[in-house]
């Protein structure tokens, strides 16, 4: 069994669902059903899959779950341009939470080219 807490994509996965919370927090209350909901699932499953791939025994359930958090990583990125196309996030520094996203897509991705090989 692998330990996700060793992961840099983990760590990096985590702090983005706690700007992604606190992102949301400022959505239109006719948004908690919709994006509010959306980006928060999609924030907390990329952390929530590496660490149940990490409890896989098999190389192959191991990257499949992985790959997994990967697709949820870039829904949440088009998600949080979105918002800021809908002038969600007015007002908020969004430079923070997209730099962060993007080197956890880049962290991820090179993890996964890594055990691919």
């Amino acid at each position: 069994m692998r330990d996700h807490t060793k992961l840099r994509a983990f760590e990096l996965a985590d702090e983005v669902v706690l700007l992604i919370y606190r992102a949301t927090q400022t959505f239109p209350k006719e948004e908690v059903y919709g994006l509010t909901s959306q980006m928060r699932r999609a924030a907390v499953s990329v952390p929530s899959n590496i660490v149940e791939g990490c409890a896989r025994e098999s190389q192959t359930e191991y990257i499949r779950f992985l790959e997994i958090a990967f697709a949820s990583l870039r829904e949440l990125h088009y998600q949080f341009g979105l918002t800021q196309r809908l002038g969600y996030l007015d007002g908020y520094d969004t430079t923070g939470p997209e730099l962060k996203i993007i080197e956890t897509e880049k962290v991820l991705s090179a993890l996964l080219r890594s055990l691919r090989r």
